[in-house]
């Protein structure tokens, strides 16, 4: 088996686990069957977050030993988060656009959000005209793209895990009709630029694995370490 280091976009050091993998036998090389997985890892698991309901997928691009170097393939929601927010008396609005970081990462992302009555409302419905759904979806459409193309994929990233681009978009809203639980409910990578393995390697802050005080390469604690050939015995 081949341990999958998962360092980036999250915590350095954190390997999110171990897949296996057949062994290098003649033309069938171990590191090209790996190549091209992608893990699907809840939030909580990689950053100690409280977020569960949040997906992320991360996509073998490189394997050095017994590491394999994964980078951001898409995020999600789970299904029973999704189906919680839905509910009756609201309107549920949705957006999508694609869009260029200026990394050369070609994203499709994904808006949800809902009205809310406002305190003191007698009413028990709270919806919204088609005109505000069209003012609302404009928003969203603007927001995303603005907060995507100003960034590279590393700091798009870094916007998903607290979700502050849909507490903007629920900021700039308020004034159309006031809006709860806006989330980025789904990202996916269309196009990736040409894989540039020292750029991934930067993405991993250093060369892999657990490093000592000197920076060097050293093995984790249970960790197999293949011994050195000797030139005599």
């Amino acid at each position: 088996s081949s341990g999958i280091n998962a360092e980036w976009p999250l915590r350095p050091g954190r390997d999110i686990g171990k897949t296996l993998v057949t062994r290098t036998t003649g033309m069938k090389i171990a590191a090209d069957a790996l190549k091209g997985r992608v893990y699907e890892c809840a939030l909580a698991d990689l950053n100690d977050d409280e977020n569960a309901f949040r997906k992320f997928k991360l996509v073998c691009e490189d394997v050095q030993g017994k590491y394999c170097y994964t980078n951001f393939h898409g995020m999600d929601l789970t299904r029973d988060k999704l189906c919680s927010l839905v509910r009756k008396w609201q309107t549920l609005i949705e957006a999508h656009v694609d869009v260029k970081t200026t990394d050369g990462y070609l994203l499709r992302v994904f808006c949800m959000g809902f009205t809310k009555r406002v305190s003191k409302q007698i009413k028990k419905a709270a919806y919204a005209k088609s005109s505000q759904v069209r003012a609302i979806r404009k928003k969203m459409v603007d927001i995303m793209a603005k907060e995507a193309s100003t960034e590279d994929l590393k700091s798009f990233v870094n916007k998903l895990i607290p979700d502050s681009i849909g507490k903007d978009i629920e900021k700039e809203c308020m004034d159309i009709y006031p809006l709860h639980d806006v989330h980025i409910r789904k990202v996916k990578v269309l196009k990736k630029p040409k894989f540039d393995a020292s750029k991934l390697m930067d993405l991993h802050g250093e060369m892999g694995g657990t490093t000592d005080e000197s920076g060097e390469i050293v093995a984790a604690p249970g960790e197999f370490v293949e011994p050195i050939i000797q030139e005599s015995v």
